[in-house]
């Protein structure tokens, strides 16, 4: 018997592989693009005017900053994994019938369990507004709004369905904003996306069914697409602020290179090949409120719509010939926050919020490269400015998510991995506002 291993599963790869990082907003999407909203855990993201970084929060609040300002920082994830109740099966040869074919049984899946396997990882991110004149407004921002790395060690009992992902998306957004008065603006920004990733599993071995005797698949892959966002800013009257943020969907057809090592059973044990996989990452649509009670105390509150169900299947085309399609099968999700800022004088702010972030992910297509759930956070924030050119803003989030059963099982290859995922996650920021 041969155990088919499918070398360019692509779907198991660069798309669905991307969802398993637990810094980010209910799968891939990131919310790691401003330190000034991590302290509301990003609620009023879309309505709090408080620097540059409005231009990913909602391009047209720029029109409500009075003169021009830098503002970049970075966030820094230290993530862990509380991986228990393992178990898992890899197919083994256990002897000849009378004919002389192999017979294949199954035995326990060997190695350990890697609660590590999200490295501490910094995400940088930079923004730029000037104002044209007393109505139009110009904006430039550098952010990741998805990303992950997960990095198993070699002889983790989930191996077989995915040990090492890396993804990255990089956005630059040239914005412009037009202020009709002051109670009402308007933005549009375009966006240009690089996409890159990199994914890696491993193939049983029946012969030898150690980690020592397992073969590699190796899937690389990028593309450049377009997207857009619009905003919208409304002041009711003075004290209250609404915004609505709409980002588009993007298309992407990442081209790769594959590369099967020892896999067992395939006639080349040194294989490359070429693929593509068409892949779109979901709109958001973001509403939020801000209201300031006194000179002092500001309150806001959000939610944000993700269209995940869009990410129902992936088709792979490749010149292998190897037909690969996989259903997801993924839910829309919602994000929700609240969060409050005191300003005692006008050299400190201080804030304070909490989010919860729905996971598009049902517990029948969990995998161990998407091993998260529902998860709450918590965050405290504070802005010192010591000269009124300058603003250092200061967070810290703390996330944990519902425990989250992965239950896998490939026939094809007889292999099996079950396991409960309980993640926790600590997430510094720091960013700096110069204004001009």
């Amino acid at each position: 018997m041969i155990i088919r291993y499918r070398r360019l599963s692509l779907a198991f790869t660069l798309a669905s592989a991307a969802v398993s990082g637990q810094a980010l907003a209910g799968a891939f999407q990131l919310q790691e693009q401003s330190v000034s909203g991590q302290g509301t855990s990003w609620a009023g993201r879309a309505s709090n005017v408080q620097d540059a970084t409005i231009v990913f929060g909602n391009p047209a609040g720029m029109s409500f900053l009075d003169r021009a300002q830098l503002t970049a920082g970075t966030h820094y994830i230290d993530a862990s994994s509380d991986i228990h109740d393992e178990s898992g099966n890899q197919p083994m040869v256990t002897g000849v019938d009378g004919n002389g074919t192999p017979i294949i049984g199954s035995v326990a899946t060997g190695g350990g369990s890697d609660g590590d396997m999200i490295p501490q990882k910094a995400i940088p991110f930079g923004y730029y507004v000037q104002p044209i004149n007393d109505r139009w407004s110009f904006g430039l921002g550098v952010y990741a709004p998805f990303g992950l790395i997960t990095d198993y060690n070699d002889d983790f009992k989930g191996r077989y369905f995915g040990n090492y992902s890396d993804l990255e998306v990089i956005t630059a957004q040239p914005t412009l904003s037009y202020r009709f008065n002051d109670k009402f603006a308007i933005g549009f920004g375009v966006t240009y996306n690089h996409i890159k990733g990199e994914l890696e599993s491993k193939s049983p071995n029946p012969l030898n069914p150690t980690a020592a005797g397992d073969g590699t698949v190796n899937v690389k892959g990028d593309d450049d697409a377009w997207g857009y966002n619009i905003g919208m800013i409304y002041r009711p009257v003075e004290s209250t602020t609404l915004g609505l943020t709409y980002r588009s969907k993007v298309d992407y057809t990442l081209d790769g290179d594959i590369h099967a090592d020892n896999v067992f059973g395939y006639p080349d044990q040194n294989a490359r090949g070429d693929a593509s996989l068409d892949i779109t990452l979901p709109e958001t649509i973001d509403f939020s409120v801000t209201h300031q009670l006194d000179d002092r105390w500001t309150v806001m509150a959000g939610a944000t719509y993700i269209r995940w169900s869009r990410f129902d299947e992936l088709v792979v085309d490749n010149n292998l010939n190897i037909p690969v399609e996989e259903q997801q099968d993924y839910e829309d999700a919602w994000q929700y926050s609240a969060g409050l800022s005191y300003q005692p004088n006008p050299q400190w702010v201080f804030r304070g919020g909490i989010a919860y972030d729905e996971s598009p992910i049902k517990d029948s297509v969990r995998t161990v490269r998407v091993p998260s759930a529902d998860r709450t956070l918590v965050s405290i924030g504070a802005g010192w400015t010591p000269i009124p050119d300058l603003t250092i803003d200061l967070a810290y989030t703390y996330i944990w998510e519902d425990s989250a059963p992965v239950n896998q099982v490939d026939a094809d290859r007889g292999t099996s991995y079950q396991a409960d995922y309980d993640n926790k996650l600590n997430l510094f920021g720091a960013q700096a506002t110069y204004r001009f």
